[in-house]
C-alpha cells in the first residue's frame, strides 16, 4: 500500500454566511474594547470542498508569514469564494504519512482501501440516493436530486458512523490584562454527551440520536422501522494551538497592514470567548486538518469533526478594518483529486456556546447540531434546491438561497432551538441543540409527508409551512 503525502493547500470556493441578529439581553459580558456592539450577527458558513494540494500552508509563527486578503473583495470572508489560499509563500512541507482508510489491516500495520458509502468511485461515508419533484414555484415540476449519509430508508437497518473529533484549545499570545492566555476546551464530556451523541425519546423514535431523529422524521412515512444512522463519537486528538496578538495583511491595494487577530471576551459564566480574524482561522483549521489526516485520526468512512472553545468568527474590510461578526460553523470535505477512487474527508467546524452571549436558547451544542444535521442531509455540500426565501422577510426581499442546508430557514427565527434534557453518569444538562427544516420544507409543497405532515423538526411549529419561492 502506498503512502501519500498531505498538504495543506487550501482551495475553499463559495462560501455563504447566512446571519440573524442576536443579543446578550439582560446579561452581563465582559470584553476588551471591540469594534462590534453588543448586538452581533451569528451565522454559519457554507464551505466548498477543500482540495488537498501541492504545498502547505505556512504557520503563523513562521518568519515573514503574510495573510492575503482576497483580490477583488469588499470583504475577508470572501476569501473563500476566491480558490486560493489566505496565506503567501506557501513553501514549506508536511509530513509524509500512510493513507489509512477503515478496514482491515494488513501485515505491515497500514489499512487496506475498501470501497466506501455507495457511490462507485468514492472512499467516503455510506450515502443513499433520492430526488424530489418541486411542487410550486417558478421550478415547479423540476426535480431535484439529493445524496444523503446512511442508508437507504426503505432498506432498513442501523448505519454507525465514526465521529472523529479534534478538540481545540487556544493559547493567546500578548494576551490584554485582565484575561487568562489560556482557553482551553473544558467541554469534552458534555460534547459526547450531547444530544448529538447520546440518545433520548422523540416522536420519530425511541431512545435515538438528534440528527437520527430529524432524518427519521424526513423518510417517517417512507422508512423500515428499524432504520438509524448513528454516530459513534471519538475524541481522537487534543491540540492547543498559538493565536498572534497581531498578522499581516497584504490588502487589494498591494499594501500590508498589521491587523488585530483577536478580540478576547468573559462570557456571563466566566469563560472567556475569541472573536478571531476569520482570514487567520482558515490556515489554523485548515493545517490541523491535514495535520489529523496525516495522523490517520480522520477516515474517509467518518463524520470528522473540530470543535473549538467559544470562538467565533470576524471579517475585516477591504482597508483592513473590523467589518462583521459572528460565524459558528461549517460543514464541508477534504479530498485529494487525481486518485481513483477519490478519498473524501467529511468535516465539519463548531464551536462550543456558553450562555449569556447570544441570548435566545443559543447555546452548548447548538452551532454543532446545526452542522450535523446539515452534513447528514448534504454531506458534499452540492445539493441544489428551489430557490427559497428566508422566514420572515418581506415578499419582496431577495435574502434567497438555493441549497439543501437544513439550519439556515431555521437560524433566523427567535424560536430556533429546543431544549432536551440528557442525564448522563447521574448528572443533567439542558442542551439547546437547533430546530431544522425538513426536506419537505424545500419541495414548496402545500403538504407533507414527513412525520405529522411537518415541515421542521423537533419543533414542528417552528415552520408551519413550505418554503416561500425566491422572488424573481
Amino acid at each position: 500500500m502506498r503512502n501519500l503525502r498531505r498538504f495543506a493547500a487550501l482551495f475553499l470556493g463559495p462560501v455563504l454566511l447566512a446571519c440573524f441578529a442576536v443579543r446578550t439581553a439582560g446579561q452581563t459580558v465582559q470584553s476588551e474594547p471591540s469594534p462590534f456592539s453588543a448586538q452581533v450577527s451569528a451565522g454559519y458558513s457554507i464551505a466548498s470542498p477543500v482540495a488537498l494540494g501541492s504545498a502547505a500552508i505556512p504557520k503563523p509563527t513562521d518568519p515573514g508569514f503574510i495573510l492575503m486578503f482576497p483580490p477583488n473583495a469588499t470583504i475577508s470572508s470572501q476569501v473563500f469564494t476566491t480558490g486560493s489560499s489566505a496565506a503567501a509563500g506557501n513553501t514549506a512541507s508536511t509530513k509524509a504519512g500512510p493513507n489509512r482508510v477503515a478496514g482491515n489491516s494488513n501485515s505491515s500495520g497500514d489499512f487496506l482501501h475498501r470501497p466506501g458509502g455507495n457511490i462507485p468511485g468514492l472512499l467516503t461515508v455510506p450515502t443513499f440516493a433520492g430526488a424530489f419533484a418541486a411542487q410550486g414555484g417558478p421550478s415547479v415540476g423540476r426535480v431535484f436530486p439529493y445524496i444523503m449519509m446512511g442508508n437507504d430508508p426503505q432498506l432498513g437497518g442501523s448505519t454507525e458512523i465514526p465521529a472523529n473529533i479534534t478538540t481545540i484549545s487556544l493559547n493567546l499570545l500578548n494576551v490584554p490584562a485582565g484575561f487568562s492566555a489560556a482557553v482551553p476546551f473544558t467541554f469534552t464530556d458534555l460534547l459526547t454527551d450531547s444530544p448529538n451523541f447520546a440518545t433520548t425519546n422523540y416522536t420519530s423514535g425511541p431512545q435515538i440520536q438528534f440528527a437520527d431523529a430529524i432524518q427519521r422524521a424526513e423518510f417517517f412515512n417512507n422508512m423500515a422501522e428499524n432504520w438509524h444512522t448513528v454516530l459513534d463519537p471519538s475524541i481522537v486528538n487534543r491540540v492547543t494551538i498559538d493565536i498572534p496578538r497581531h498578522v499581516q495583511v497584504q490588502l487589494p491595494d498591494g499594501s500590508i497592514v498589521t491587523v488585530q487577530s483577536y478580540i478576547v471576551g468573559r462570557a456571563p459564566d466566566g469563560t472567556e470567548f475569541i472573536k478571531l480574524l476569520d482570514l487567520l482561522f482558515q490556515v489554523l483549521f485548515s493545517n490541523q486538518v491535514v495535520n489529523d489526516i496525516n495522523a490517520n485520526n480522520y477516515s474517509t468512512n467518518a463524520f470528522n469533526m473540530q470543535a473549538w472553545p467559544n470562538t467565533y468568527l470576524f471579517s475585516i474590510d477591504s482597508t483592513g478594518k473590523p467589518a462583521k461578526c459572528c460565524a459558528l460553523g461549517f460543514h464541508t470535505y477534504f479530498f485529494e483529486s487525481g486518485t481513483t477512487p477519490q478519498p473524501r474527508w467529511i468535516f465539519a467546524f463548531s464551536s462550543w456556546i456558553s450562555p449569556g452571549l447570544f441570548g435566545a436558547g443559543f447555546q452548548d451544542v447548538t452551532a454543532l447540531s446545526h452542522e450535523t444535521s446539515e452534513a447528514f442531509n448534504d454531506p458534499f455540500v452540492n445539493t441544489a434546491v428551489p430557490r427559497w426565501q428566508f422566514p420572515g422577510q418581506p415578499p419582496t426581499s431577495k435574502v434567497c438561497q438555493g441549497n439543501l442546508e437544513t439550519g439556515d430557514p431555521v437560524g433566523v427565527l427567535p424560536n430556533a432551538t429546543v431544549s432536551i434534557f440528557v442525564k448522563e453518569r447521574n448528572e443533567v444538562f439542558l442542551y439547546h441543540p437547533q430546530t431544522e427544516a425538513l426536506l419537505q420544507w424545500f419541495e414548496m409543497g402545500a403538504t407533507s409527508d414527513a412525520i405529522s405532515g411537518a415541515f421542521s423538526y423537533p419543533d414542528t411549529a417552528a415552520l408551519p409551512q413550505s418554503a416561500v419561492p425566491c422572488p424573481q
